[in-house]
C-alpha cells in the first residue's frame, strides 16, 4: 500500500475494547517500525486478552488510564514522543445510555476534550484519527435509496449518539481554530470476535448456545448494515495511511439485515427454531429504524469490503464457540435491556492467564458484588463508619479460603484477586474493579507437598514470594491501601541467645539467623524489602493448625500421618484463633512487623498426646532425631520460638497455644468424634 502519510508514534486509545484492539493489532502486525502505545481504563468491556497478539511485540506498550486525566495524556504524548492519536475511546451502548447519560458526557465528550487540549499544547500531533458512528446522523428514511455523505446534518436521537455528535463538534473547533490535523471517521455496526456481549450479535450467540431465548426490541423491523471487524480494521489502516486532515470518512456498506432476520440466522447455525426461540421485548424509548451510508469516499482511497456476512458469521459464531468463557459471567449483559452495566465502579476484573480461563467476572447474581444503584444514606457523611471492602489474594490456598468464610461471617463484602501477583497490570486491574479499602495477601509458594519443592523450583519461587509480594506491595502503596500480608516465622531458629524451652522468643526487630531452605531464604529477603512500605502489616505465621484436621496443610494432620516425628518445642499459629484477629488489625489499620503466633511453644509430642486422648486413644507414634529427620528430608526445617508478646498487648484475649489448641482444635474435635 503507498502511503502518503507515515506516523511513527501512535497512541490507540481503548485499544482494550473491540474495534481498537483488532486495529491494533492489525498495526502491530503490518508495521514493525511503528511504536504502537495503547491507553485504556480498562473498564466494563474492555479485555487486555483482546490485545494477546500484541504484547509480546517490542513496539506495543500498554498504559492503564483514563483519557480524562489531562496530566497522564499530556505526560503521555511528551514521554512517547507521539505523533498520531487514533481515539477510539469511549462509551457506546445504547441502552446504557438511557440510564447512565452522564457517564457517556464525561467518557465521550470530556474525554475527547482533554485529547484535543493535549493535542493543541504539546503540538506535536500530525494526525488525530477521531472515531465516530453512523448514528450521529439520526435515522434514515426508509425508502431512501442514497445513504448520508459526509456532509449530512447531525440529527442525534439517543444520548449516547448526541454525545458523540458532541465530541465531533469539539474535533471540528479545534481543526478550523487551532489546526489541528483531525479526521473524523463514522462507522455501521461492527461485529466479530472479541466483542463484549452486550452487543446483539455475541449477545445472540451466547444466547443460543445456552438454548436460551432471543430477546428483540420491538418487532424487530429495525434495519442494520454489518461490516465484519478485519473489514473495519483495514478501512482505519488505510484512513491512517491515505486520509486527508480536515475529511470525515464514512465505514459502511450497502448490505441492510433486519434485527429479526439476524437472529433467525443464528437461530439456524445453532438448530434452533425461530418460532420458538425469538422473543419480542419491550421497544427501546427510541429506537431508530435505518441507519444508510454513502461509503464512496473511503472506496476511493482504495478500500472495499472483503468478508460476506455469511463467511463472517460463521467465523463470529467459531469463535464464541471456542471461547465461550472469554468475558466471564456476562448474564447482567445478556438482559434484553441491560442499563445496570454502565453504573460507575462497575468494571471488568483483568485475570490476565493466555489461556482460556474466564478473564472476568460480572455477575449479577454474585452475592459478593453488589451491582444495584443504592441511594446514599441521608446522615452526615462525616459521621458514618466507612465501609469495609476486602480484596483478598489467595483464593484457592488454606488461608486465603478461611479468610473468605471470616468475610461471609462477619458480613464483610469482599472479593478474590484474579490477577497474578507478578503481573503489575493484572493487580491495578483488580484494584480498579474491586475498588477495595484493604488488601489481603495470602497468596504464595509454599511448597508441594512441602518446602524441598522449592529447592527445585526456585524461579517459580521468587516470582511469587519476592517479585509477586513486593509487586502488590507497590500498587497498594500508589492507591493508598493497607495490605495485610501473611508471611512465616520459619526464617529463625534456637541459637545462644534463644535457646530452645528457655522462653527467650525472637522478637520482630531481630534479624533473621535461618537460611537452611530456599523458601525461608526468599522469605526473609521479601520481609527486609517490605520494611520499606509503610502501608504494609506483616504476620509471621508459623506451623498452622486449625480445627480442620482432615485438611493435609494442618500442622497436626501432616505429624499425626508420619511414621515417625521429632520432639521439639515451637511456636504456632491457630487459625481458627489468629485470623479473625488479622480481620480486626485491618480494620484498626495497624502495620509493620508482627509475630502472628499464639504466646509460648508446643512440642510435637506434646500435640500428638493431645491428638490421643482427644481424638484417638489408640493413636501411637514413634520419634527420631533432627540428625535422623535430616536424611529424609532436602532441606533443613526452622524450629524456634517467636516472642508474641507485641501481638498480646494489642489483643490481650489471645490463648496461650495449649490452651488455643484444646479451645479451637481438639475440644470441638473430640465433640465430633464422639459423635
Amino acid at each position: 500500500m503507498a502511503t502518503a502519510y507515515e506516523p511513527k508514534n501512535i497512541l490507540i486509545t481503548g485499544a482494550a475494547g473491540f474495534i481498537a484492539s483488532h486495529v491494533c493489532n492489525r498495526l502491530i502486525r503490518n508495521y514493525p517500525e511503528y511504536k504502537i502505545v495503547v491507553l485504556d481504563k480498562l473498564d466494563y468491556c474492555s479485555n487486555l486478552k483482546n490485545l494477546h497478539p500484541s504484547r509480546s511485540s517490542s513496539n506495543f506498550k500498554f498504559i492503564k488510564g483514563d483519557i480524562g486525566s489531562a496530566d497522564l495524556v499530556n505526560f503521555i504524548l511528551l514521554t512517547e514522543s507521539i505523533d498520531t492519536i487514533m481515539h477510539f475511546a469511549a462509551q457506546t451502548h445504547v441502552d446504557n445510555s438511557f440510564g447512565n447519560s452522564f457517564e457517556f458526557t464525561k467518557n465521550n465528550i470530556y474525554g475527547t476534550h482533554v485529547l484535543l487540549e493535549a493535542c493543541k499544547v504539546t503540538g506535536q500531533i500530525k494526525r488525530f484519527i477521531h472515531v465516530s458512528t453512523d448514528e450521529v446522523y439520526g435515522e434514515t428514511d426508509e425508502d431512501a435509496v442514497v445513504g448520508n455523505h459526509e456532509a449530512s446534518q447531525l440529527l442525534p436521537t439517543n444520548p449516547y449518539s448526541a454525545t458523540k455528535a458532541g465530541a465531533e463538534m469539539l474535533v471540528m473547533a479545534y481543526g478550523r481554530s487551532y489546526g489541528l490535523p483531525v479526521i473524523t471517521t463514522r462507522g455501521n455496526n461492527v461485529y466479530g470476535p472479541n466483542q463484549f456481549p452486550e452487543k446483539m450479535i455475541p449477545k445472540f450467540i451466547l444466547l443460543a448456545m445456552k438454548g436460551k431465548p432471543l430477546p428483540i426490541h420491538g418487532d424487530g423491523s429495525n434495519v442494520r448494515s454489518y461490516l465484519y471487524c478485519e473489514d473495519v480494521a483495514e478501512a482505519f489502516e488505510v484512513i491512517l495511511h491515505k486520509g486527508e486532515v480536515g475529511h470525515v470518512y464514512n465505514i459502511g456498506t450497502k448490505k441492510e439485515r433486519r434485527v429479526v432476520d439476524v437472529a433467525k440466522e443464528i437461530c439456524q447455525l445453532f438448530s434452533l427454531n425461530p418460532d420458538t426461540q425469538i422473543k419480542f421485548v419491550e421497544n427501546r424509548p427510541f429506537n431508530d429504524q435505518r441507519y444508510f451510508l454513502d461509503d464512496q469516499k473511503l472506496k476511493n482511497l482504495g478500500w472495499s469490503e472483503r468478508t460476506s456476512w455469511e463467511e463472517g458469521l460463521r467465523k463470529t459464531m467459531d469463535w464464541y464457540v471456542k471461547n465461550p468463557e472469554w468475558w466471564g459471567d456476562v448474564s447482567g449483559a445478556l438482559l434484553p435491556h441491560p442499563k445496570m452495566l454502565m453504573v460507575p465502579g462497575i468494571e471488568r476484573k483483568f485475570d490476565g492467564t493466555d489461556t482460556g480461563a474466564s478473564a472476568f467476572s460480572l455477575s449479577a447474581s454474585d452475592s459478593r458484588e453488589s451491582h444495584m444503584v443504592v441511594p446514599p444514606p441521608k446522615n452526615n457523611p462525616s459521621t458514618q463508619k466507612p465501609s469495609l471492602k476486602f480484596l483478598i489474594y489467595g483464593k484457592t490456598g488454606w488461608i486465603g479460603g478461611l479468610l473468605g468464610k471470616i468475610c461471609e461471617k462477619q458480613g464483610i463484602p469482599y472479593e478474590y484477586g484474579q490477577g497474578r501477583l507478578q503481573e503489575r497490570s493484572h493487580l491495578l486491574a483488580d484494584i480498579q474493579s474491586v475498588k477495595p479499602t484493604h488488601v489481603f495477601n495470602a497468596a504464595g509458594v509454599t511448597g508441594r507437598p512441602n518446602v524441598d519443592w522449592c529447592e527445585s523450583h526456585k524461579p517459580e519461587t521468587i516470582r511469587t514470594n519476592v517479585v509477586g509480594t513486593l509487586t502488590l506491595a507497590d500498587v497498594c502503596r500508589d492507591h493508598n491501601l493497607l495490605m495485610i500480608n501473611y508471611a512465616t516465622g520459619c526464617i529463625f531458629e534456637y541459637d545462644a541467645a534463644h535457646p530452645s524451652r528457655s522462653g527467650i522468643g525472637f522478637k520482630e526487630e531481630d534479624t533473621p539467623n535461618f537460611t537452611g531452605s530456599f523458601y525461608s531464604k526468599t522469605k526473609a529477603m521479601v520481609e527486609e524489602l517490605l520494611k520499606e512500605y509503610d502501608n504494609v502489616c506483616t504476620l509471621r505465621v508459623r506451623m498452622p493448625i486449625s480445627s480442620d484436621l482432615s485438611n493435609p496443610r494442618n500442622f497436626i494432620t501432616k505429624i499425626s500421618r508420619y511414621d515417625k516425628v521429632v520432639d521439639i518445642p515451637n511456636s504456632m499459629t491457630i487459625l481458627d484463633e489468629l485470623l479473625p484477629i488479622s480481620v480486626e488489625m485491618a480494620k484498626r489499620n495497624l502495620r509493620g512487623l508482627w509475630n502472628f503466633t499464639n504466646p509460648g511453644v508446643v512440642s510435637h509430642n506434646e500435640i500428638l498426646e493431645m491428638y490421643k486422648k482427644y481424638i484417638d486413644p489408640s493413636f501411637k507414634w514413634t520419634n527420631f532425631t533432627l540428625e535422623e529427620q535430616a536424611k529424609v528430608i532436602v532441606a533443613p526445617r526452622s524450629n524456634n520460638e517467636m516472642d508474641a508478646s507485641k501481638l498480646k498487648k494489642e489483643f490481650p484475649e489471645l490463648l496461650p497455644i495449649k490452651e488455643s489448641l484444646i479451645k479451637y482444635v481438639f475440644e470441638p474435635n473430640k465433640k465430633a468424634f464422639s459423635g
